[in-house]
């Protein structure tokens, strides 16, 4: 089973827990707050491998988790233009900082992690990031294909 059908994908679903911040917010989302963020990952290939999947799940896990928990899990997801709370926040509790170039909405958090980074993480391979899905809470997602 060489061939692949077109209609196959495989998805990964990881967890992390961060905070942020929407800067500029006209509602509550303007102060730092905290969520469980669920994240799904679909990848797809050419063609199928020897095995008959697109990639192992676990990989899948491996590669995409690693950079989650080195740079996203347990930090504060801020805006670029948002350093002077980021400094603020490192100095007292010495929690990590990322910082996004633009505002850390679900839908531009999803759109860099599709763009910038997860490519990144399979360019060895013949796996393309097919979509990605971020929920920021049980009721609320974004999806980017």
């Amino acid at each position: 089973m060489s061939k692949r059908n077109s209609n196959i994908t495989c998805t990964r679903k990881i967890e992390f827990d961060a905070a942020h911040r929407v800067k500029e917010h006209e509602s509550k989302c303007k102060y730092l707050h905290g969520h469980r963020y669920v994240l799904e990952v679909t990848a797809s290939a050419p063609k199928l491998d020897p095995l008959g999947r697109i990639i192992d799940f676990g990989l899948l896990k491996t590669k995409i988790k690693s950079w989650i928990d080195e740079n996203f899990d347990h930090t504060a997801i801020l805006f670029d233009q948002d350093k002077e709370l980021g400094e603020k926040i490192a100095s007292v509790t010495n929690q990590k900082i990322y910082y996004l170039p633009y505002n850390p909405t679900a839908e531009n958090i999803a759109f860099y992690l599709k763009t910038n980074i997860l490519p990144q993480l399979f360019s060895d391979s013949e796996i393309t990031i097919s979509k990605v899905k971020l929920y920021e809470t049980p009721n609320c997602y974004v999806e980017i294909e």
